[in-house]
Formats: C-alpha cells, structure tokens, sequence
C-alpha cells in the first residue's frame, strides 16, 4: 500500500514538473511573439531611410532584445552573438529582393572591465569598445547607415519594406559563417539571386527561429519606395 501510494505520488510529481515546463516555455515563447504567418503580419517598428547616391541606407533599432538576463549574462564575460537580418520584401508579396546583414560579437574583458566588440557589416568590418552596457546597446542593437538596397533592384511605382530577424547567440555556427561571407561581397552587395537559396523562404527564417537562439526579435518597417526622378535642368 505504502509503495503504491509512492509511486503514485512520484508520478503527481513528474506530471507536475512537466507542466510547470511547458508553461515556462510557452511564456518564452509568448515574449518572443507568435509566430508570423507572412511578411506583411511582422508587428512595425519605425526606422528612418535616406538615399546616399544609388543605394537606400537604413537606422532602426533592436534594443530590447537585450533584457536584463541577456545584459547579465553578458557582462559576466561569457562572448554573445548579435545578428541582424533585413530582408527587402516588395510589399504585397513574400519575393525577396536584397539582403542586408549586421552581426556584433560581444566579449566582457574582466580585466580591463570593458565590453571588446567586432562587428561586421554590409558597410564594412570594424572593432571597438564600450565601458557599459548602454555603450554595447548603442553599438550592437541599433544601426545607422546601414546599406539595405540599391537602387537598380528596385521597381518604379512599387513599394517596399524591411523584414527585419535579429537573434542573441544563434544555434547555427553554419548560418553566422554564411552571414560573414555575405558581409565580405565586394561593394557591399546586397542583392539576392537564384543561388543564394540557403536564405530560406519566409517560413523557414521567421517561423522556425523560435526556440533557435537566446533570444529573438522579429519584426517589419514602413514602406520605401524609388524617389521620384529628378526635374529636368531649365
């Protein structure tokens, strides 16, 4: 009797333990935001564009996908991987026109007490430092100037928007080594072909990233559109 009702109890227990985790999870994945259904359903997030000569550059942020676990853990030296992806979607449809790629790595040196950042960029590679965690922020969850798409890719009367994948540590050191190529294409080139595949369709980068990284920020921005020609010289 007395071992019946143990055993009893032990799987109460276990039924117990294995709900509470499922409901952890399910929180996670609630703060991380359901999982879109196509481009044009992203939440929107603001961002500011301006034409430098033939290609559009961007700023927008991603701040909050630092919460404070995140900034903890950083700053107990463990390295941490910011990546960033902006996909041009031509609104109305889930085609994908370019590309654009910005990873930060992020490393607390215990000895100098500083944040040592790399990061790298269709704008470039470049290495630098911040005292605190608000100097990471700025560095690694916001862009500015950020080269998105030019001009030449882009279609007259037609509108346009960035569908934006940021991930804290992604699982995939394939997909960070992939990322890095893209960013090392001459000129930065940020236009996709056919045989840049490996990207995925819609579903398989903001669907399946749940659960794929640290943490995950998803999210769309206005529209852009080809400014209008210029007026003819008098």
């Amino acid at each position: 009797m007395m071992r019946s009702r143990l055993a009893f109890l032990a799987r109460m227990l276990f039924a117990a333990t294995l709900l509470a985790l499922v409901v952890l999870s399910s929180d996670a994945r609630a703060q991380q935001g359901a999982a879109p259904t196509s481009p044009q359903t992203l939440p929107q997030r603001g961002a500011n564009y301006a034409w430098d000569k033939s290609m559009l550059r961007g700023a927008f942020s991603y701040r909050d996908v630092i919460d404070n676990a995140m900034a903890t853990k950083m700053s107990s030296g463990v390295a941490m991987v910011i990546a960033m992806r902006a996909y041009v979607f031509e609104d109305g449809t889930n085609s994908l026109v370019a590309l654009s790629i910005r990873t930060c790595r992020i490393a607390f040196d215990l000895w100098d007490e500083v944040y040592r950042i790399r990061i790298a960029s269709s704008a470039g590679q470049r290495q630098s430092a911040a005292v605190n965690v608000e100097g990471v922020l700025r560095q690694c969850a916001e862009v500015r100037d950020q080269p998105l798409v030019d001009r030449s890719l882009l279609q007259p009367n037609k509108s346009y928007y960035l569908g934006v994948l940021v991930e804290v540590n992604p699982v995939s050191e394939e997909m960070l080594n992939q990322m890095h190529n893209w960013v090392s294409r001459p000129g930065g080139n940020t236009s996709i072909g056919p045989g840049d595949a490996l990207f995925g369709s819609f579903a398989g980068l903001f669907v399946r990233t749940i659960g794929n990284a640290d943490r995950t920020a998803r999210f769309k921005t206005p529209l852009f559109s080809l400014p209008p020609p210029a007026p003819p010289n008098p």
